[in-house]
């Protein structure tokens, strides 16, 4: 397993890397002129040159290219100061290092996804294992019905609904706000109770009917058939044999779908007027911001890397044919 994880870490690197790099040259070969970015509207020449040096532009291809990915790892010199690693750049609009910013919205788009995972996972899951316990039954029949409408729902049309029928028709709830979990638990789960609950429902209804139809298809299995011909109980044999061989193709998809998450943070956020990374893409895009943009495009990759890595470990947990391949 250790050997496994090590592979999967140093292929993460690499990838990492190679971002990076698509990244910073995609920003050189911007069409806009990264100093009179900078520089802002009232711009003299002068001002321009000072800003160019400044920030290295001044310098062939190659040098630019070793200050920025260095300064990710050690950190960088600016005009205004030292930026610690890893540094991400000066943003254009603030004028706050990129990674500063970042790091205070991380922990909301943080929430919103691991929360609507959570509530994906026990609700769709669990639907699923009942639908295929009671496989025909009245249950099945309107779980597998349920989920069908509710995969065909989107993040701005469910969003609105509920913050009308909850928030401003009944008054059951209060606007959907942060609050950090370190500092009031219960204040954090009612604050994005409804962003969570929104962004984890198409996903619910997916795995409901993904859990069920590979439940279903385990419990045809022939090593299940054996078991219950051993007079094992059926509950025993749904839980021991058929629950962990349906979780193969859980998981394979859960990696994936955690992504999507991450990239739903951007409507979810909008739609809730909530300040996290997906919120701050957009503002660095109108903005024209391109180091802030640069900055969420890799921690968002960086993200996703690690996510697919922990997927990875558990599919190979689950599997141990996995750490072969």
């Amino acid at each position: 397993m250790l050997q496994f994880i090590i592979r999967r870490a140093v292929g993460a690197v690499i990838t990492l890397f190679l971002i990076g790099a698509a990244t910073f040259f995609l920003f050189v070969a911007a069409p806009s002129d990264y100093a009179s970015l900078a520089c802002g509207k009232d711009c003299s020449a002068a001002r321009l040159e000072d800003i160019r040096e400044a920030l290295g532009l001044n310098l062939p291809i190659a040098q630019q290219f070793w200050d920025f990915m260095s300064g990710i790892f050690m950190g960088r010199d600016f005009p205004t100061g030292h930026c610690s690693a890893p540094c991400l750049g000066q943003s254009f609009y603030s004028g706050e290092m990129v990674w500063t910013i970042i790091k205070d919205r991380f922990p909301l788009t943080l929430s919103l996804t691991v929360g609507a995972a959570i509530v994906f996972l026990i609700v769709g899951l669990g639907t699923g294992m009942l639908a295929a316990f009671r496989r025909g039954s009245h249950v099945d029949k309107v779980a597998t019905g349920a989920s069908m409408v509710l995969s065909s729902f989107q993040i701005y049309f469910l969003g609105p609904i509920a913050l009308a029928v909850l928030v401003y028709g009944t008054g059951l709830m209060e606007d959907p706000k942060y609050v950090p979990i370190t500092e009031d638990p219960v204040g954090w789960l009612v604050g994005l109770s409804i962003p969570m609950v929104v962004m984890a429902t198409i996903f619910t209804a997916q795995y409901t009917r993904m859990s069920r139809s590979s439940l279903v298809e385990q419990l045809a299995e022939d090593h299940v058939r054996t078991a219950r011909a051993k007079g094992m109980s059926q509950k025993y044999v749904f839980f021991r044999y058929a629950w962990r061989g349906s979780l193969i193709p859980i998981v394979t998809i859960l990696g994936i779908d955690l992504s999507s998450l991450l990239g739903g943070a951007v409507v979810t956020e909008l739609t809730f007027s909530l300040q996290g990374i997906g919120r701050l893409a957009v503002d660095g895009a109108v903005n024209k911001d391109l180091p802030l943009t640069m900055g969420v495009m890799l921690v968002g990759a960086f993200m996703i890397l690690m996510l697919n890595i922990l997927v990875d470990i558990a599919y190979a947990w689950i599997d141990p044919r996995v750490r072969l391949s």
